[in-house]
């Protein structure tokens, strides 16, 4: 039996789900953070559990080839990156295996991912930071926790969010601005949010506990002078006690509250709260994944539910005869309907407010019967009461894009329990050296005949 604290020694067989590595020690299952597959070593054991235990390598004897220096002074204080310590081609057969175990474990369909789409650039992707504020330190999470490490750089984020990060924790220091406390509720500064675009725009906004900040003038300034393309600094008031980010209050300090982006041929609106992936580049990589698994012949009905400010909808337009949108945050459904008529769409894309499921089932009694079903649900994945609204709705094809291979597979276990056959997917890379993957799946209607994606 394996004792806390005590060493032993230990062969890394292969990854769990969080990327870290996993040995078998007197037949115990042990999850070793950092350690890659193939190592030996010897492992101090940190904590023992009823089925499994936790370790760290002690002795690392035989290293991976694929291990490498991390890149960030930060690493592993910072619990934004969970790969820097691995070849990206490592990382990239990580996440398959990881999309492919938990199809198979958890979904029970034995469906091989035999591509994962890599990005060109690991470095400096991301086109929205969350910076949490803390006393005297504004950067990220350290791992586990909501203690906030205060970081000059990272090198997920553009570097002019780096300078107007300065610049903010300049006039914060400056004028002795408080950070909020989530144990007591008191304070001022929660969040600093940034917003990037193609064009190196930047769109900026603090996120408060209270309807105003001390000496605004004074930080718009600093920020205008930090990032000449500042587009504009919003305020979102957020007094609720709670870890959701962003208020539901918000006021222009200067400059404009929304920026343009381009995807995949088409212009959209960006307020803060709209949902817009964080990877450009793969972003465009997976929407067309999408649209190929949809088939389109341009005739069909498409309804998508989860649709954000339209990004894959207006897409699916391009190609289907009418797409319906359906998204719970009234802003974003706004951009949406904005998005479609800037771009031409307004005429074969409409966009409803409401919950998936309500609005699914609204959709259903009305008469509506999509060929094709896209969802690009939340983390948690679709509620039972969807995938059965959507099974009434009886499409031949659901397209399923998924940021938790866990729940993808919950729901195409789901899916098959009402005649969907999961028959082709894909991983795709947006969040190069953290433990994230999205995936495109397709699920065909065995009374269809099969798979119709090409």
């Amino acid at each position: 039996m394996l004792k806390k604290g005590g060493i032993y020694p230990a062969v890394i067989e292969g990854y769990a789900s969080g990327g870290e590595g996993v040995a078998r020690i007197d037949g115990v299952a042990v999850f070793v953070n950092g350690a890659l597959r193939g190592e030996r070593g010897d492992v101090v054991i940190e904590h023992v559990g009823r089925s499994a235990a936790w370790g760290r390598m002690e002795c690392l004897r035989e290293p991976s080839p694929a291990r490498m220096e991390p890149d960030c002074p930060y690493y592993g204080r910072c619990g934004g990156c969970q790969f820097r310590h691995m070849t990206y081609a490592e990382e990239l057969e990580v996440k398959r295996q990881r999309v492919e175990d938990a199809l198979r474990r958890i979904g029970g369909v034995d469906l091989p991912i035999s591509v994962i789409h890599g990005a060109e650039n690991t470095l400096r992707y991301r086109n929205k930071v969350q910076f949490p504020i803390g006393d005297r330190a504004v950067g990220y999470y350290r791992g586990g926790t909501h203690q906030v490490v205060d970081i000059a750089d990272c090198l997920l984020q553009p570097e002019v969010d780096t300078a107007c990060r300065a610049a903010f924790q300049g006039w914060m220091e400056q004028f002795r601005v408080s950070a909020y406390d989530e144990r007591t509720g008191k304070g001022l500064l929660r969040h600093l949010f940034l917003r990037t675009n193609s064009a190196g725009e930047v769109l900026c906004c603090v996120v408060a506990n209270g309807r105003t900040l001390p000496h605004e003038g004074e930080l718009v300034a600093a920020l205008r002078s930090a990032a000449l393309e500042l587009a504009g600094v919003v305020l979102s008031v957020n007094t609720r006690k709670t870890n959701v980010i962003l208020g539901g209050e918000y006021r222009t300090l200067w400059g404009r509250d929304w920026l343009e982006e381009e995807l995949c041929g088409h212009r959209f609106r960006l307020s803060v709260p709209s949902f817009f992936q964080v990877n450009r580049a793969q972003t465009e990589v997976l929407y067309r994944r999408a649209l190929d698994f949809a088939a389109l012949t341009g005739a069909e009905t498409v309804v998508e539910l989860y649709c954000g400010i339209g990004t894959i909808s207006l897409t699916l337009a391009e190609r289907a005869g009418q797409v319906i949108g359906v998204e719970v945050v009234p802003q974003a459904v706004a951009d949406a309907r904005e998005n479609a008529r800037r771009n031409a769409l307004a005429d074969k894309a409409r966009f409803e407010c409401g919950d998936a499921g309500a609005l699914a089932a609204q959709l259903e009694r009305e008469g509506v019967r999509p060929d094709v079903v896209v969802v690009d649900p939340p983390r948690k994945g679709l509620s039972a009461e969807v995938v059965e609204a959507i099974g009434r709705m009886g499409p031949e094809r659901v397209v399923y894009v998924s940021c938790d291979p866990a729940t993808l597979a919950r729901d195409v276990g789901r899916f098959g329990a009402l005649g969907y056959q999961a028959v082709r997917a894909e991983a795709v890379d947006l969040f190069p050296r953290t433990a994230h993957v999205e995936t495109v799946a397709l699920l065909c209607c065995e009374q269809s005949g099969g798979e119709s994606g090409r």
